[in-house]
């Protein structure tokens, strides 16, 4: 739905006396108009390919979870498989849209209702991924910290209750903020500098400054951010310390070998994010790449790392795959 020029009367609203410029019902996403049609053709035909393996990779996991009985009563299967759903989900919330306008001759039109449900799924898909990244850290945590109370502390159904939490809170976390977003006025252009629904072009769009808004918006991100991140790396920090205690080598390689695919993930997606959500000036014109960087490559790299340095993984996936159960 393309923006629509509403008519203005006396007394209608502050902002239409303050403003020459129409209210909008929707937004035109202009994703990367630097690139020549050859280089958004392949740039699609690239970004459809990681989509497409992203979905089979991660597909993989949640099957061999599912269809492996070793696995599904493993804790740390279980939050994997849910972490696998969950990078299905979230890829989906951005890439077929964008692949449909880098394949579109003309910029990306957008309504204000599907905008703002983009903005909704995607924000809170990568709040779930947040808190799951610190349930993983944990369940690490009380495997090695607290081998002996392990199986009672993070039991199947414990982690299913835990995984379940994470998805609840991850989808109720940025509700009070975009409902305050979208309660906004926001005037001509309607173009949005990016290739999703984002934040900070949303809120230079608005007709008045919303500080309060902004501030409401960017807190939550920095708690949700900095919050589970703090918990990793406190929990790795104990790890670590139990870790260097154990009197043989193998088994600190043992313990470590659990740890390292967790917080190569940990890595890669906290590190994109914060540059964007917590100093997004920081980022600059780079804000896009980023962008794309955390939300088609780094589910597109999950698998991988999980499945190629994972053994177990690796045998689950040749049982249930090719063997059968």
């Amino acid at each position: 739905m393309s923006s629509l020029n509403l008519p203005k009367h006396a007394g209608q609203h502050p902002l239409d006396q303050a403003n020459d410029t129409s209210l909008m019902v929707g937004f035109v996403l202009m994703g990367f108009p630097s690139l020549s049609p050859a280089s958004r053709l392949l740039l699609c035909s690239l970004l459809s390919i990681c989509y497409a393996f992203t979905l089979v990779g991660n597909l993989c996991i949640v099957w061999a979870v599912l269809r492996d009985s070793r696995l599904t009563r493993l804790p740390m299967y279980i939050l994997l498989g849910n972490f696998s759903s969950l990078e299905m989900c979230y890829v989906t919330t951005t890439a077929p849209r964008m692949l449909w306008d880098l394949s579109s001759r003309l910029p990306g039109i957008i309504s204000f209702n599907g905008c703002f449900l983009q903005f909704y799924f995607f924000f809170s898909m990568g709040t779930t991924e947040s808190f799951l990244l610190a349930a993983m850290a944990l369940d690490r945590y009380l495997a090695i910290c607290h081998p002996l109370r392990y199986p009672l502390l993070m039991s199947p159904q414990v982690c299913c209750s835990l995984s379940a939490f994470c998805w609840a809170s991850g989808f109720l976390w940025f509700l009070a903020p975009i409902v305050l977003i979208s309660k906004l006025y926001f005037c001509g252009p309607n173009t949005l500098d990016h290739f999703i629904c984002d934040p900070g072009p949303l809120l230079a769009s608005s007709c008045v400054p919303a500080p309060n808004t902004e501030m409401t918006f960017y807190s939550l991100s920095s708690i949700a951010i900095f919050g589970p991140f703090l918990f990793i790396m406190c929990s790795y920090a104990a790890v670590l310390k139990a870790v260097v205690r154990l009197p043989s080598a193998a088994s600190r390689k043992k313990a470590f070998s659990t740890c390292t695919s967790h917080l190569a993930v940990v890595g890669l997606f906290y590190g994109s994010i914060m540059v964007t959500y917590v100093a997004p000036e920081a980022s600059g014109g780079s804000n896009k790449v980023v962008t794309l960087f955390y939300s088609v490559l780094t589910p597109l790299l999950n698998p991988v790392i999980y499945s190629l340095r994972n053994k177990e993984m690796k045998n689950a996936l040749r049982r249930t795959l090719f063997q059968g159960n």
